[in-house]
């Protein structure tokens, strides 16, 4: 895998950076002294709160020694980014070849398990995909996920999507894929806007709900909660 570089690629360079932001030092300093480590994973999801649609999760993948030397900029919570931003950096994950997977957990899943089980799930089976081994990798996570416990050396991080740009990528990438999933199933419901609120819960798509009833991609234990269906 090529990533374009700002500094030499050396694990010795990259650990003695000085400009490191200070709420990644602590994480990095873990980084350098396991001398095990081989790999950095960062994993966020998308798409737990809304009423339609599936959940998503991204893990991806970077080598150790290339870490701190990939150009970051522009890169930040997918949330607090452009829809042309985020285009652009998913479009150079895949020029990059940059490993990462995405899974879904459908509405059907989340109805019939709980949205916890489905966002676990997600996690186990991109971890799984990525095929590396627990022990060489540093497993960074958003918010309260957590990973399998065979993954040992893993850390979560309130607010991660903002703080380190291996989970902001892992966001971006979730962001990406559920939204074009969400749009492409806009063409077959377009009375309900999906390519605007993406399964969210607006306004807009409450009364949609109201109007036209249920398809066979909405969750229905979220809209129960909302009082807008009663099984």
């Amino acid at each position: 895998m090529v990533i374009p570089v700002s500094a030499d690629l050396s694990p010795t360079s990259s650990c003695e950076r000085t400009h490191v932001k200070t709420s990644r030092q602590s994480i990095w300093r873990d980084l350098c002294y396991d001398v095990d480590m081989k790999w950095v994973v960062g994993i966020d999801e998308v798409g737990r709160g809304p009423v339609a649609g599936p959940v998503a999760v991204c893990a991806c993948a970077i080598p150790l020694v290339q870490y701190k030397v990939v150009e970051w900029s522009g890169l930040n919570d997918s949330k607090k980014m452009t829809v042309k931003a985020r285009n652009e950096w998913y479009k150079k994950v895949l020029k990059l070849k940059i490993k990462h997977s995405v899974v879904y957990k459908s509405n059907i899943f989340i109805d019939n398990n709980g949205i916890l089980l489905a966002v676990s799930s997600c996690i186990s089976e991109a971890l799984k995909n990525l095929n590396l081994k627990p022990k060489d990798c540093k497993i960074l996570l958003d918010g309260s996920l957590k990973a399998p416990t065979e993954y040992k050396s893993q850390k979560t991080i309130i607010r991660g999507d903002q703080k380190e740009k291996i989970i902001s990528l892992a966001s971006v990438i979730a962001k990406v894929s559920r939204d074009r999933k969400m749009e492409a199933q806009h063409k077959k419901h377009p009375k309900y806007a999906w390519a605007q609120n993406k399964g969210y819960g607006t306004k807009e798509h409450y009364k949609a709900i109201k109007k036209y009833g249920l398809t066979s991609l909405h969750r229905k234990t979220f809209l129960t909660k909302n009082k807008i269906y009663v099984i």
